[in-house]
């Protein structure tokens, strides 16, 4: 072993000697010791869960939960069992996978629910209407909506987004989406319904 790596393992052995001690203080309730144990151990922790989630936002959040769950267990640590260290990344990587798993239940059901109102609205705006207009015509009547409602429709029906993934695209919240999609709707029906009226005469 070259003097570098044995340098090495000795400063890892203080860290992690150093770490253990401050969860020690911390399952006796000491605030500043949790706080300094964040600061050694956070920026680890959030590389590890940014590049599980691939989410700064999402890796954030769990973080969070995180750091909740070991200032809870910090009394339950044992040092023979595993590294400060490893002990963290271990309620990370339980929370990371928990959070994947909701958060693809979730984009599956929004999907579902998206697919099946972008359907619903579809049906009453452009399904009667556009039976006697051609898709040039409504790609025109899109082009004369406002940007946001514009945008929102684009997404939505020409790139087959659901409110979730809009909502993602646009970085908006998914009722803000919902709103701009809907009232683009609203005005479309009406411009349509109207030039429909006027060829008919």
């Amino acid at each position: 072993m070259d003097i570098d790596e044995r340098s090495r393992k000795g400063t890892s052995a203080t860290t992690a000697a150093k770490l253990a001690t401050l969860l020690h203080e911390t399952a006796d309730g000491n605030a500043d010791a949790f706080a300094e144990f964040y600061r050694r151990t956070n920026a680890r922790l959030m590389s590890r869960l940014t590049a599980i989630l691939r989410s700064p936002v999402l890796a954030q959040e769990v973080s969070q939960e995180v750091y909740l769950q070991a200032w809870a267990a910090a009394g339950e640590y044992d040092a023979g069992r595993a590294s400060p260290m490893a002990w963290l990344m271990m309620f990370a990587h339980r929370r990371a996978v928990d959070r994947v798993r909701s958060e693809q239940s979730m984009a599956d059901r929004e999907r579902a629910f998206g697919r099946g109102q972008f359907l619903r609205e579809r049906d009453v705006v452009f399904d009667e209407v556009t039976q006697r207009m051609d898709e040039h015509s409504v790609a025109g009547e899109v082009n004369r909506l406002g940007h946001r409602q514009r945008e929102a429709i684009l997404l939505a029906f020409y790139g087959d987004r659901t409110y979730p993934e809009v909502a993602h695209d646009l970085g908006i919240p998914v009722p803000t989406a919902k709103a701009r999609i809907r009232a683009g709707l609203k005005t479309l029906g009406t411009r349509l319904s109207a030039a429909a009226r006027d060829d008919i005469r």
